[in-house]
């Protein structure tokens, strides 16, 4: 496994870095955040980027993608990180796209996934509920069969670009019991389906959430993405794959949260000398450093890993999570330290990077949920 980028992926880099840094500084973020803005991104500029080939990375050439890979997927995922690009890459690509490029029929894939790959259109996966604790097994929403249907019930809590989506796929137990991977079934439900509310939620990275009710919702059988009591596994799956690319988005926000204490660094005089000639602030520096590239590894690792459906990639999904969540936190942490009062102030970008981290902790399970995945998975 080689933990470099080819030439192919070194253009693919300097392409998206380049897009980004010219389309979406942090200034745009502010200004989304300043503005309050529904959607919280910009559907002209999710255009763009789906002109450009980014939504089409991780889908096969029959569903219109490029048939790349994770290794290409997280570096533009690491971009959008460095420059807190809002749009709803996570949400709309990694969770219902790759729902239906795995368990869509035909229909299903013309009709959503092909409008998802253009940017046309924007949905999401709704399966997380209060006190489920990262469990995604877990969950009180149900669905009853009809005829010729199904009618759930039921809330979702943290649902990614949730206010403004064009259709959200939901999880709902239609047997089993609560826990059980067998019994969950994913149903595609259109945004102006009648008992589907979307409530939109206010958390501190300024990111789309919503809180979506669901009372009596009709949905067709034909709107079942999967199999019937199946979509525990295909969810399972889905949810790991986005986990890689959030990693991926970890990594680009804590390396411009390191290259922005060290520019400090660089240029902060104190008793006439600047302070990154301090032998303790140096120290903190190459430990963060340290952090930083052990990240890069480790989720490099995890993306060829599911690109080559390596036996130990569970276990790696799980190294690079735990360790995204805990480096991400502590270089931010470092860099307002060492920034000073100027750190902890709101004009400073720097406090943007360091709530984007807390909320990217805990997404798809916090680093002890995902230590404690590791341990289990090893046999301890």
């Amino acid at each position: 496994m080689e933990l470099v980028l080819n030439e192919e992926q070194t253009m693919l880099a300097e392409s998206v870095n380049s897009f980004v840094k010219d389309n979406s500084p942090i200034t745009r973020f502010r200004k989304l955040r300043d503005e309050n803005d529904p959607l919280g991104y910009s559907k002209e500029l999710w255009k763009q980027m789906a002109d450009l080939g980014w939504t089409a990375i991780l889908f096969q050439e029959e569903d219109g993608g490029l048939g790349l890979g994770m290794a290409e997927t997280v570096i533009v995922t690491e971009a959008m990180g460095r420059n807190l690009m809002p749009e709803p890459y996570l949400s709309s690509i990694m969770l219902a796209g790759q729902a239906l490029s795995l368990g869509g029929s035909p229909e299903l894939k013309e009709k959503w996934l092909t409008p998802i790959i253009s940017g046309d259109s924007v949905l999401t996966v709704a399966y997380q509920e209060k006190m489920m604790r990262y469990h995604l097994y877990r969950g009180a929403t149900k669905a009853e069969k009809t005829s010729g249907a199904y009618r759930i019930n039921g809330e979702k809590v943290q649902v990614l670009d949730g206010n403004g989506a064009d259709a959200i796929i939901v999880s709902a137990r239609t047997s089993g019991n609560d826990g059980d991977a067998e019994g969950l079934t994913l149903f595609l439900v259109p945004k102006d389906t009648a008992g589907l509310t979307v409530i939109r939620q206010s958390r501190v990275d300024c990111r789309n959430l919503a809180i979506v009710q669901l009372n009596d919702v009709e949905v067709p059988e034909t709107n079942i993405i999967g199999e019937v009591g199946k979509g525990g596994e295909l969810l399972s799956r889905v949810v790991d794959d986005a986990t890689v690319a959030l990693c991926g988005e970890m990594l680009g926000g804590m390396s411009f949260a390191f290259d922005r204490m060290l520019g400090y660094m660089k240029e902060r005089v104190q008793f006439n000398v600047v302070i990154g000639s301090f032998q303790a602030l140096k120290h903190r520096a190459a430990r963060m450093f340290m952090e930083v590239e052990l990240t890069r590894s480790v989720v490099m690792a995890a993306a060829r890993a599911i690109d080559e459906n390596d036996p130990n990639k569970e276990i790696l999904i799980a190294t690079a999570k735990a360790r995204c969540s805990d480096a991400y936190v502590a270089v931010t942490n470092e860099a307002v330290q060492i920034l000073g009062g100027i750190g902890m102030t709101d004009e400073e970008d720097i406090g943007f990077y360091m709530k984007r981290a807390r909320a990217a902790e805990m997404a798809f399970g916090d680093a002890a949920y995902h230590k404690d995945r590791f341990a289990s998975l090893k046999g301890y």
